[in-house]
């Protein structure tokens, strides 16, 4: 495993996500996750499946100090009421005392970012979360909260595959020394089938899926990987045996599109282009 250090933060450069996954499913998928050798685990409050994943990760007898857990704070608990509240029930839900990453999970539109900032502040400086970041935030945004927060913002989670563009976020990343976590990382499969990427995979006895997640890490990235099948769990695992050339690199990069993205929810999703 490899691993990415901001803020501070040691975070393992691949985990394993449980967007859209049912209990049942991550009764089933966790355990062989935690078999194949993930470590790194990520949920959030609007999931629905903190308590699951919390479950199968105090039954699997992994020491809670070899995990890395990260949640999220869901929109409507951005208030000076529900937010701390919100963090003990997602603590309560996944059976530990505290998070290792503890992230805002959209900028949304009514809450001003240095509030959310400041609760997230709050919970680290009350041993709740180990370090704080961001999701979905946009440039500007996200440049504010490196400069209203007490503590490092350790990560930013965005969508990236290689059919999307975030060249500018990665150059405020590098210049503020933070990481970046891709979710989305298949673009709902669109990874998995692309020829282009077989074609790359042949030469490495790999899939696209891993050509795809190996791009990501190779490029600084922390990919969040996901799949409810327990077959394929050690197929997104292992990509930590090869590299990619610089020519192959370069190749996929010429991938992203004007239409790349795929996730921008009503209401919730800032100005991309600030």
């Amino acid at each position: 495993m490899r691993f990415v250090n901001a803020g501070g933060a040691e975070i393992p450069a691949l985990g394993f996500g449980v967007f859209r996954m049912s209990g049942d499913e991550i009764e089933t998928v966790v355990p062989v996750a935690l078999e194949a050798g993930f470590r790194h685990f990520d949920t959030a409050q609007i999931y629905g499946n903190e308590a699951a994943l919390g479950r199968v990760l105090a039954d699997s007898g992994m020491q809670r100090s070899d995990l890395f857990l990260t949640t999220k704070v869901w929109v409507e608990n951005y208030s000076a009421e529900r937010f701390l509240a919100s963090v003990d029930e997602s603590l309560e839900n996944l059976k530990t005392d505290r998070v290792d990453l503890l992230l805002a999970h959209w900028p949304g539109n009514s809450v001003p970012v240095a509030e959310q900032i400041a609760w997230l502040n709050a919970v680290q400086a009350s041993g709740r979360a180990r370090f704080i970041g961001v999701s979905n935030y946009n440039n500007h945004q996200l440049r504010e909260a490196i400069d209203t927060s007490d503590a490092p913002i350790v990560t930013n989670q965005i969508e990236k595959h290689p059919y999307l563009d975030q060249s500018a976020m990665h150059a405020l990343a590098t210049e503020t020394g933070m990481a970046l976590t891709a979710y989305y990382s298949m673009a709902d499969g669109a990874v998995a089938r692309d020829v282009r990427l077989k074609k790359i995979g042949q030469k490495y006895g790999k899939s696209a899926a891993q050509v795809g997640l190996r791009w990501l890490i190779q490029n600084g990235w922390i990919a969040l990987s996901k799949t409810a099948r327990p077959e394929r769990v050690a197929e997104n695992f292992n990509i930590f045996d090869f590299t990619l050339s610089e020519l192959d690199m370069a190749e996929i990069a010429t991938f992203a599109r004007p239409d790349g993205r795929l996730v921008n929810p009503d209401g919730l999703t800032p100005d991309w282009t600030a």
